[in-house]
């Protein structure tokens, strides 16, 4: 069976076996899903690693204009630190980081076990992937590497919760050539640090002032850079109030909204929004003159939707 070392990664075997097509010395990690839950299009599947624990990534299907995309959310660690209140992820606490060539054998599941040409990367699944740079900078240069997956810089996202050393070194990235263009996505979640502090930790540490100044001075180019992301959680943060106390805040930075309506994790105190309520903010959002997009809804039922990634068994 086909394997990917699951130690530190060597780019340079990686470099040589997208060339010559030859094996990487170490053959533990599988890169063939032990499970696959398919959800209208949208695929979740887990890859089992050599101490037992498990990845989880998802396959997202997106129309675009003239022809169907598939980006493929990648975890960066089993489990997460973090700890906010809305994510699965959080409630296995965190297990361990993830190794390069870990995070690289979701790709190559995805494009080669599951057949899918993936089109975009964002370490969006589980884990804070500015908590694991040392193997999500390696990463990205691989898969970035026109000799192996080569994905453009352009087509990667990296989110963080607002992790700021992180943030700049991932900014140091972005400031070579090669990776000018990638991406960086904030989850801010809340329209000012009272409500954040509720719900992520770490906004007790860091507040959103000083998240901003750290998004300031992160890299932009033509079409973006920078994103913000927020959950919509009923009864939480979806006010019109709220609506428009989040665009304010924004208004520094120019960045995109991204609105994701919340998908219940296990035992969660909140239900999903009504439609009713996910179109009354984003149009107020709108009306403030903010660029506003509502993320589709894909993989709920199937438990592979945003903030719903991560098997809690393996916490016990």
């Amino acid at each position: 069976m086909l394997g990917i070392q699951s130690k530190n990664c060597d780019i340079q075997k990686w470099r040589a076996f997208y060339r010559n097509n030859s094996i990487p010395e170490s053959v533990e990690t599988s890169v063939i899903p032990s499970t696959v839950v398919d959800d209208y299009g949208t695929k979740k599947f887990l890859l089992t690693l050599n101490d037992g624990l498990e990845t989880e990534s998802v396959i997202l299907p997106i129309e675009g204009y003239k022809k169907k995309r598939h980006t493929l959310c990648v975890s960066s660690q089993v489990g997460c630190a973090m700890g906010c209140d809305f994510c699965q992820t959080a409630q296995m606490g965190l297990l361990r980081n993830l190794t390069t060539a870990e995070i690289i054998a979701q790709w190559h599941a995805a494009n080669h076990a599951l057949g899918t040409k993936i089109d975009n990367i964002v370490f969006m699944g589980m884990g804070e992937p500015l908590e694991n740079l040392d193997a999500v900078i390696p990463a990205i240069e691989i898969l970035a590497d026109n000799n192996g997956p080569a994905i453009a810089s352009s087509r990667i996202c990296v989110s963080t919760v607002g992790r700021i050393e992180g943030i700049k070194l991932l900014a140091a990235m972005a400031r070579t050539d090669g990776y000018k263009r990638l991406s960086l996505a904030f989850s801010i979640n809340a329209p000012n640090d009272e409500i954040r502090k509720k719900i992520m930790p770490l906004a007790k540490a860091v507040s959103m002032k000083q998240l901003r100044n750290a998004i300031l001075a992160y890299p932009r180019h033509d079409v973006g850079g920078v994103l913000a992301e927020y959950v919509l959680i009923p009864g939480v943060n979806d006010s019109d109030e709220h609506a428009v106390e989040i665009c304010e805040y924004l208004k520094p930075i120019g960045c995109g909204l991204n609105i994701i309506p919340y998908n219940p994790r296990d035992n969660s105190p909140w239900p999903a929004p009504t439609e009713t309520s996910v179109n009354r903010f984003v149009a107020v959002a709108k009306n403030t003159g903010q660029f506003v997009r509502r993320r589709i809804t894909l993989g709920r039922d199937a438990m592979a939707a945003c903030g719903q990634l991560g098997n809690t068994e393996h916490k016990k």
